[in-house]
């Protein structure tokens, strides 16, 4: 099985890679493929400040390095126009014909798929692996699973996993380590002079301050000397 992990990456952090790396063992997956969302359409009016794809997914291949079963991939970044998921799954299912494909999401996000382009499709393409922190960890599934797709699925008695109606694919909730990083604290971080230090990878926190991309003119020196 392969893994699928979308994001901004805007920058990827340490929680990120404990995450990944507790869903690959939890579900026994052969790899996990990072995918840097190029322009993410729920993203683009936010006003939140977006690093460039180049140097997000620069960044994702640094904090990846050695690690023997996670990969960047660039299939987001090299598409033009907007990056929407249920396109990249469809390529991706073409790519890795005859493998079973996961895409991991938080729950939060989990809980507005409802939202995104063509979401039952999304479903019937992949299994999906909902990451869920204390203490929602034992919350039922059906909470969360958006309402366009309820119709679509058998929810196990446990609440913890949900299986597709029509297609061959589930939805399962993983368990996993709760860190209390995020990509917005380690961008206020930066703008106000505080260090990052063991929030992101060693390997690219130098990167991440010297792009200056998420400094104010008054705070880029103080971060630099602060961290």
């Amino acid at each position: 099985m392969i893994g699928i992990y979308g994001g901004t990456f805007n920058p990827i952090h340490t929680a990120h890679l404990r995450a990944a790396e507790e869903v690959c063992e939890g579900l026994g997956l052969d790899r996990m493929l990072f995918i840097p969302s190029a322009r993410p359409p729920h993203k683009s009016d936010c006003g939140q400040h977006i690093a460039s794809a180049d140097l997000r997914f620069q960044w994702v291949q640094q904090a990846l390095e050695g690690h023997p079963f996670f990969e960047a991939d660039s299939i987001e970044k090299d598409r033009p126009g907007h990056s929407y998921l249920v396109d990249t799954l469809k390529a991706l299912r073409e790519r890795h014909d005859g493998q079973r494909l996961v895409f991991v999401v938080g729950q939060d996000a989990f809980s507005e798929m409802g939202t995104w382009r063509s979401p039952r499709e999304i479903f019937s393409l992949v299994d999906v692996a909902v990451t869920t922190r204390p203490p929602k960890i034992e919350a039922a599934l059906e909470a969360w699973l958006p309402a366009c797709v309820h119709n679509d699925f058998d929810i196990d008695p446990l609440k913890q996993a949900a299986t597709h109606r029509t297609s061959d694919t589930s939805i399962r909730l993983v368990p996993v380590t709760p860190l209390d990083i995020s990509a917005s604290r380690i961008r206020r971080a930066i703008r106000t002079g505080q260090s990052i230090r063991y929030l992101v990878p060693e390997s690219i926190r130098q990167s991440i301050l010297e792009s200056g991309v998420y400094q104010t003119d008054s705070s880029r020196e103080g971060d630099l000397v602060a961290d």
